[in-house]
């Protein structure tokens, strides 16, 4: 099982809305076909493991190892229970079981109505954990979010307006390597949030533009639709929602959708998420956009860089305690990693 959760995370970032699932099959205590799920629409893992079995004569008395329950519905692929049946596999070994309604335990009974032999919960807790976003879309009906800031040594998250305005050019906190670091993290996520004031401080463009992958879905807070049009978050290069409070009129790539700002903010956004199916989402900035989130206690992990720069004044960093898990140094950053313990 612990192969099949190495090969699973091979699909992260690219099997939305579908979970990542690998998949090991054994013969004589011996691997003769493995595989993972590598993007929705495509094979699911079950299907390439059976694939990559040369003798597939070997089946019937071999065990097929799977991180996630197998599907039992028709989809954009058949059901991958129907196709262990098929091949004659009597032995099943599963990590977790899917928590999708259309699924939820039928493709565990569709095998043992077939005379599989069925064994569920093997290292479930590692096998939920590789899915822990597509568990908390389906448990939650939330996306899984994830806070992302960078802050200097003295705990600032932006110089003043004053020193901001005495550059001529942008004010990094963190090198450039950990700046690759969260462009893979981007990658791996599935939508992006910043507030107002980060969109006309820096004029980002969210993408993963030193990293290969996809660019997440990038979601903006703009109340009174300050952003110019011409602001980096409504190019071509990925899709943008608009959370605000005035009506406007989406266009190919660039979406609105209007909330009540008099009421808790960071639960209508996930609710407007969950509509547009995305399961993960970084929060990255600024103070006012994060504070949000942590006083509604939603959020679920944290990446904190810690640059070795320092401002004499500016916005303070937001702060988060008691939910430490680990740091590591990346060239002379801090890098603390978070993980949200109450819920």
């Amino acid at each position: 099982m612990s192969r099949c959760i190495q090969l699973a995370k091979n699909g992260l970032g690219n099997t939305y809305p579908n979970p990542l699932v690998g998949s090991v099959i054994v013969h004589n205590n011996t691997i003769i076909g493995e595989g993972w799920h590598h993007k929705a629409g495509l094979s699911h893992a079950e299907v390439n493991a059976i694939a990559g079995v040369r003798n597939t004569k070997l089946l019937k008395d071999a065990t097929i190892y799977v991180s996630l329950e197998p599907c039992s519905h028709f989809g954009k692929t058949p059901p991958c229970a129907d196709l262990i049946i098929s091949k004659g596999i009597k032995k099943v070994v599963i990590g977790s079981t899917d928590p999708n309604p259309k699924v939820a335990g039928s493709g565990i009974q569709k095998l043992k109505d077939a005379g599989c032999e069925v064994e569920v919960g093997v290292l479930k807790k590692e096998c939920d954990e590789l899915n822990r976003r597509f568990f908390t879309f389906h448990q939650k009906k939330r996306p899984y979010i994830i806070l992302k800031w960078a802050q200097t040594s003295n705990g600032f998250i932006a110089p003043s307006e004053a020193h901001r305005n005495s550059e001529k050019k942008p004010v990094w906190i963190t090198n450039e390597h950990s700046r690759q670091w969260v462009h893979k993290m981007r990658a791996k996520e599935q939508a992006i949030l910043v507030g107002t004031t980060t969109v006309l401080m820096d004029n980002p463009s969210l993408t993963t533009r030193e990293w290969e992958g996809n660019s997440p879905v990038r979601v903006v807070i703009d109340r009174s639709l300050k952003i110019p049009g011409n602001a980096a978050v409504f190019d071509k290069e990925a899709k943008t929602v608009v959370i605000t409070q005035k009506k406007a009129r989406n266009t190919d790539n660039v979406f609105y959708e209007t909330i009540d700002f008099s009421k808790d903010i960071a639960f209508q956004i996930c609710d407007i998420l969950y509509r547009y199916k995305i399961q993960s989402l970084i929060v990255e900035g600024g103070t006012k956009t994060i504070q949000t989130f942590t006083d509604a206690n939603l959020w679920d992990e944290a990446f904190v860089f810690t640059g070795i720069n320092k401002f004499k004044e500016g916005i303070k960093a937001p702060v988060i305690l008691n939910s430490f898990i680990s740091q590591e140094i990346i060239k002379g950053d801090v890098l603390k990693h978070y993980k949200n313990q109450s819920l």
